[in-house]
């Protein structure tokens, strides 16, 4: 299997499957001297981990399997001082009930990469999908806080938080409320009501989806490349290979193609000395290169494949296909948003990572 690698200088390697023994991350280009706080990596983690309360809520939305995701620090770390060797990570699988996916053997769950992996490799891990289970993001979020010990020395911080889930949408943008509601909303009165939808779901056998939003301050002007690596294009890459995650727009996004040259340019002018932008349509992005204001994007979830309701599907048997109904068992998620809100910051953080240390090597 290729494509399990990301990244240029700060390059990330991804191992492991949902029923294994295991999940990690070998994480190579990490520079020497960077202090790697073990507490940050786990505080990550805990973030993403199922069966976990969310913000000290116990909450619908997501699944009721419970790991620890302890991650445990195998090399490249040496008096808590980054060695500049390759970083490895491990989390170990403890909490896998893989008897619940006894009737997927042959048959093919609606909206999950069942059939596609199949037809790509002739046979699949059908216990929790394998490597193509949310699961495989743990090692994700364990390298995006590294990533994020890198950019903390220039000041650079992505926040994500959940914009809309279950049909409602954020009425106010207040950060200090993302880390006060299970959803991880800047708004408690709407993560309050979507809190409520999702237990409809949730009882009626039924998923859902939404959309996050990311905010990243303190970029300096110039990190990207003009080309095929535009920065956009990388973050864009990076988000959209998380599996749920079906579409991504900068700035003002896809209201650009109703708005005209003079309204979506973002005018510039001169304030202590310094080039300012009146506005930020282009989410802080220019020809594939930072221009100094934040970063800011936008992702659509889509509702969690796995309901509990009976569904039209096909199963094989050798090579003969056959229709059936299948009802799906298990512990899985209703709405992914809360939990996918750490791997999106994990994504970035490790893009903008790869970017800084490749910007170093632009001119002397």
């Amino acid at each position: 299997m290729a494509g399990n690698t990301y990244g240029s200088i700060f390059r990330i390697t991804t191992f492991g499957e949902s029923h294994g023994n295991g999940l990690g991350v070998i994480i190579d280009g990490c520079p020497a001297g960077i202090k790697i706080d073990p507490s940050k990596i786990q505080a990550a983690l805990d973030k993403r981990r199922p069966g976990a309360a969310i913000n000290g809520i116990k909450t619908a939305a997501v699944t009721q399997r419970s790991e620890p995701d302890q991650a445990e620090i195998l090399s490249g770390v040496f008096e808590g001082i980054s060695e500049g060797t390759p970083i490895s990570l491990l989390i170990r699988n403890t909490s896998q009930h893989s008897k619940d996916y006894g009737n997927l053997v042959n048959t093919f769950r609606p909206g999950h990469a069942d059939y596609t992996y199949d037809s790509k490799y002739g046979f699949r891990d059908y216990r929790g999908g394998g490597r193509a289970s949310g699961r495989e993001t743990a090692a994700r979020v364990a390298a995006g806080s590294v990533a994020a010990m890198i950019l903390e020395q220039s000041g650079i911080k992505a926040t994500a938080y959940t914009l809309k889930a279950a049909g409602i949408p954020c009425k106010k943008i207040d950060l200090s409320n993302i880390e006060q509601n299970s959803m991880r909303a800047p708004d408690n009165d709407a993560a309050k009501l979507m809190e409520e939808k999702i237990e409809e779901y949730r009882q009626n056998g039924e998923s859902t989806g939404g959309i996050i939003e990311c905010i990243v301050t303190g970029v300096p002007a110039g990190l990207g490349e003009p080309v095929f690596d535009k920065l956009d294009a990388e973050i864009a890459k990076a988000i959209l290979s998380i599996g749920a995650v079906k579409g991504i727009e900068f700035g003002a996004g896809f209201a650009a193609a109703d708005s005209t040259g003079s309204t979506n340019n973002d005018c510039m002018r001169v304030k202590n000395g310094k080039p300012v932008f009146e506005t930020n349509n282009a989410g802080g992005i220019l020809g594939g290169i930072s221009n100094g204001n934040d970063i800011e994007f936008r992702l659509a979830v889509k509702p969690v494949p796995s309901i509990f309701k009976s569904q039209q599907t096909i199963c094989r048997n050798e090579d003969v296909y056959a229709e059936t109904d299948l009802e799906i068992k298990g512990r899985h998620d209703i709405c992914l948003c809360p939990r996918i809100v750490p791997v999106v910051e994990a994504m970035t953080n490790i893009v903008l990572a790869d970017m800084l240390l490749r910007n170093k090597a632009t001119r002397l």
